[in-house]
């Protein structure tokens, strides 16, 4: 139901009353936006500063050398004000007020008078004597100014924070137009080198049937002038034939007087060689085995995006160095990070792995927490690896489950646990596992579901064993792997060396396990068939020095962090030796592959972490 219609005094009472304090004008002035507020209620808005925001539309104000004062006044607003308090003194009209805001919902009939500032509301004056008498009171006007005084600063922040997200919306329609113009800009580029490509293939192509077309005219001359010379042979021989051929008809008187001409004629061509073939020398076209020349490559550069905090610039791509043999591929690579604990940068960078989306994941130990990053290098947020409350875990390793949450292991004062978060850090499960104080590796079995971690158990350093616990993703142990056969997946092992230190470990698209063991200085194998185990130690060929990091790529290819040897190490699927990623870090530690194709590794020596391309 609509509300009645409020009278005509109230109508200009409104239209006569500041936004501000809510009551009519005094000293009213004027903005450039056509807005009126009181002097002082503007004086209380602007506080400090040379500019700011009208309160009714925004509007930018730039305040003239004297201030508040010297803002124009509204000298009708003045007037009529002047004019409406005289006729209501005139009249003993009182000013009118919307009944909702200025009648008491308790009485009525009375109007709020004062405003209790222990209750913290306006009252009349029977609830006054009533409940409120020996209360501190103020006027409603008062008690209003103070709650603007409050409220405005307030006000003030949300619209500094409002204009703060257009200011980044701005950037971000300045960021697109700048897109816009580089790809235009980078397709041009294309286009051009493309056409270039083609007018150099084209200029090939007419050198090479003109050098055909040469060599062909050169074997037709040789042709036409051995013709022509053989021919004029022919015309001698045959005109001499055909004049004994008459001379026979004639008579024996002129037969024995041209008997000697032909005798010298076919004596002649009887001495002389007969004609040989034409030695010609007919051109051959030999295809090059080079490729079509490469236009160029479309590579992408970090851009972090204002207002994110973004990572440190990244240290470069494919850079070369003294130690590195000349003439080997270099892959384009992207680092970031130091030692230090700002965003974006590590104090021991442990684990890391890829999602599908692209989102890399880094284990900061030494600050207890998770980074994520672009695949450009980027950082995207961050999160505390917390186990309860606000106790925090030093995160060792990390990995992804199938439903894309994340498994963490690492360590409290208290206890080792394997933590699972979201993509955002909110905790989901627990699991408590066994103190021993040695590194943990974790990954996911998505065939099975399983959750498979590291542990060494044993006390001192000689008596040391290896094994990997498997776990249900709701914390239930379903056995160990170790080289002893006697858990309950014993079926799948044979044994050769047992385990004694292992750290990193990884399972491929098979459902082979590969776990990394720094003191046997190898890579262990479990599958259907057993146990099986490469590399040892050395520095040739297939040959590794206290292994971390290892992860296989969609061919089923293993990577292994050959750290004793400061290398990255690829084997196949079958573990033969393929190559030495060369990859100039100092200590490569842990790595993943994105399901994009890049190479992700930590690196101990420099806290960093660098990415690579066409590895």
């Amino acid at each position: 139901m609509a509300g009645a219609p409020l009278s005509l005094g109230t109508q200009i009472c409104e239209e006569l009353s500041c936004s501000i304090c809510l009551e009519l004008f005094t000293r009213p002035k004027m903005l450039p936006c056509q807005h009126t507020f009181c002097q002082d209620c503007l004086q209380d808005h602007v506080e400090r500063g040379g500019t700011f925001l009208c309160p009714n539309c925004r509007w930018q104000v730039r305040l003239p050398p004297q201030g508040v004062a010297g803002l124009p006044d509204n000298i009708m607003a003045t007037n009529m004000c002047e004019r409406f308090q005289q006729q209501n003194a005139l009249s003993g009209e009182t000013r009118e007020q919307p009944e909702s805001g200025n009648r008491c919902s308790v009485h009525p009939s009375e109007e709020l008078k004062v405003y209790c500032t222990q209750c913290q509301i306006p009252v009349c004056d029977q609830c006054l004597e009533q409940g409120h008498d020996d209360h501190r009171t103020t006027s409603i006007k008062k008690a209003a100014q103070e709650r603007i005084s409050t409220v405005r600063p307030l006000i003030n922040e949300g619209r500094n924070i409002v204009e703060s997200y257009l200011s980044f919306l701005r950037g971000l329609r300045e960021e697109e137009k700048t897109l816009n113009e580089k790809k235009e800009q980078r397709d041009n580029s294309i286009t051009q080198a493309y056409n270039q490509t083609v007018q150099k293939l084209t200029q090939r192509k007419d050198h090479l049937l003109s050098q055909s077309d040469e060599n062909h005219t050169k074997n037709l001359d040789r042709i036409q002038t051995e013709r022509d010379r053989v021919l004029a042979d022919i015309k001698e021989l045959s005109a001499a034939c055909d004049r004994a051929e008459q001379e026979l008809q004639q008579g024996w008187v002129e037969f024995f007087s041209q008997q000697t001409a032909l005798t010298e004629v076919v004596g002649e061509y009887r001495r002389k060689a007969a004609p040989t073939p034409v030695q010609l020398q007919p051109a051959v076209f030999q295809r090059t085995d080079t490729p079509v020349p490469a236009l160029g490559h479309v590579t992408v550069q970090s851009l972090p995006s204002a207002p994110i905090p973004a990572a440190p610039a990244a240290r470069g791509t494919g850079h070369h160095h003294g130690d590195q043999r000349q003439g080997e591929h270099q892959p384009q690579k992207v680092t970031f990070g130091e030692r230090r604990s700002r965003t974006g940068q590590f104090r021991v960078p442990w684990g890391v792995t890829v999602s599908d989306e692209g989102e890399i994941f880094v284990t900061d130990n030494g600050d207890e927490r998770i980074q994520v990053f672009t695949l450009q290098g980027t950082f995207v947020r961050q999160f505390r690896t917390v186990v309860s409350g606000e106790e925090k875990m030093g995160p060792w390793d990390v990995a992804l489950d199938r439903e894309g949450n994340l498994w963490v292991v690492g360590r409290t004062g208290d206890g080792e646990f394997a933590m699972q978060y979201n993509k955002h850090g909110r905790v989901l499960r627990k699991i408590d596992l066994q103190k021993s104080g040695w590194f943990r590796g974790v990954a996911v079995d998505t065939r099975r579901n399983w959750i498979l971690i590291t542990q060494t158990t044993g006390a001192g350093w000689y008596n040391q064993h290896g094994e990997i616990q498997v776990f249900r993703p709701d914390g239930t142990l379903v056995g160990t792997l170790s080289g002893k056969r006697k858990s309950l997946l014993a079926s799948l092992l044979s044994r050769q060396q047992e385990m004694t230190f292992p750290l990193y470990i990884t399972v491929d698209g098979e459902g082979n396990i590969l776990v990394s063991d720094w003191d046997n200085h190898c890579v262990y194998v479990y599958n259907e068939n057993g146990q099986f185990q490469f590399g040892g130690r050395g520095s040739g060929e297939g040959q590794l020095k206290n292994p971390h990091g290892i992860c296989t790529d969609r061919a089923g290819n293993i990577i292994v962090a050959d750290t004793g040897n400061r290398r990255v190490e690829m084997f196949d699927k079958t573990r033969k030796f393929l190559k030495h990623i060369n990859t100039d870090l100092k200590e490569p530690w842990a790595v993943a592959m994105a399901k994009q194709g890049q190479l992700v590794i930590t690196d101990y020596s420099d806290d960093s972490v660098s990415i690579f391309q066409n590895f």
